[in-house]
């Protein structure tokens, strides 16, 4: 009796062992799908992403090569054309800062309000071993990435100094770049460029990382990298 029930224990347990194991591959199954489907995802969200970016990188990527060597080794792309005139003041004259920017716009036909405005009211100023009074001066600036104008009053005057200074194309694109003189708008799209770019850095590596087995490689590279971007980073701020 014994032995019969034995028997049965043994002949019961094959079952239960066939159904753990499909349960196993089947759970496999559904997380080798489940992370097919999500690198799969992946890709086409990095290349979208890709796409995206591509003609306003292009963009961004020439100009920031002309910046990366408008000091040391400098490429002569953008150049400037600058020109200086004297507008005689209308009468009456402006009160202040702000009439004197609404009537330089009006008087230049400038497109856009003033970006910049400054008044500073007169104050002494060292002079060898004198004490002058330096009088109370005005400034204000409109730019664009075309061009730029500098308008400048001291009281006492009966003029104002304009400089103004016109870009050629790689210096309207390098002032794009910088975000000299733009809109919102401009502004708003170059900030997705820059979102772009943290999002493929980071798809680029857990892509990497899931479908290339050379991980030490991708791994080296990676650290070579950071380290090569630290060292040169130290090297120019000490």
């Amino acid at each position: 009796m014994t032995t019969i029930v034995q028997l049965n224990k043994s002949h019961n347990a094959s079952p239960v062992n066939g159904v753990n194991s499909d349960l196993i591959d089947s759970k496999d199954r559904d997380i080798r799908l489940r992370h097919a489907v999500f690198l799969k995802w992946l890709r086409k969200t990095h290349g979208w992403i890709g796409l995206w970016g591509a003609a306003i990188g292009l963009l961004f990527g020439m100009t920031g090569i002309l910046l990366n060597h408008r000091t040391v080794l400098k490429i002569p792309a953008a150049q400037v054309q600058e020109t200086m005139l004297q507008i005689p003041l209308p009468t009456p004259a402006p009160a202040n800062v702000k009439e004197m920017a609404s009537w330089l716009q009006r008087e230049l036909m400038v497109d856009r309000p003033a970006s910049r405005e400054r008044s500073e009211p007169a104050k002494p100023v060292a002079w060898g071993d004198k004490t002058l009074k330096q009088p109370a001066h005005w400034s204000v600036t409109f730019s664009s990435p075309q061009a730029n104008l500098q308008a400048e009053y001291w009281a006492g005057n009966n003029f104002v100094s304009v400089k103004r200074s016109d870009q050629n194309v790689f210096g309207t694109l390098t002032n794009l770049h910088k975000g000299n003189g733009v809109a919102i708008p401009w502004i708003l799209l170059a900030d997705t460029l820059a979102g772009s770019i943290i999002l493929l850095s980071l798809t680029g590596v857990v892509l990497w990382t899931q479908l290339n087995r050379r991980r030490m490689i991708g791994f080296g590279i990676g650290l070579t990298s950071l380290t090569l971007l630290i060292g040169f980073a130290m090297r120019e701020l000490v």
